[in-house]
């Protein structure tokens, strides 16, 4: 039987220039592929990895706002090497690490466009959602 290696998400930007560089700068990605037209890019950090697409739709409303998470192996780790590069964005688009009820740490980043990336691992839940 063939083997699944990755899933790969599109997430799509009115902007594919300041998406990547979001994602490059402050996420710590590297650019694979850019393409110009459409607006293309597939951009990858070890094993994960994403496509961005530019669209003209209008991506501010609330019901088109997409998800993607991240599982890593060291929630706090990844926090302590990205939170410098994300302490400038504007309130409301990071949320630090934290504990979930269904058993996952987690933070948080909304991306320049529609998408908020949550990252996380798998931790017992104990009762205390902060740190």
């Amino acid at each position: 039987m063939a083997e699944v290696t990755q899933i790969t998400p599109f997430i799509f930007c009115n902007d594919i220039s300041k998406q990547i560089a979001f994602f490059r700068d402050r996420l710590g990605f590297t650019v694979g592929f850019q393409g110009a037209d459409p607006g293309y890019a597939f951009l990858k950090r070890q094993s994960v990895a994403v496509r961005l697409l530019e669209t003209d739709a209008d991506l501010s409303e609330e019901a088109r706002e997409q998800m993607v998470y991240i599982d890593v192996d060291d929630v706090d780790a990844l926090w302590s090497e990205l939170g410098p590069q994300l302490a400038d964005l504007p309130q409301g688009r990071v949320r630090a690490p934290f504990n979930q009820f269904y058993n996952q740490r987690e933070f948080h980043v909304k991306d320049e466009g529609s998408c908020l990336l949550l990252f996380g691992m798998a931790h017992p839940y104990d009762g205390n959602e902060e740190g």
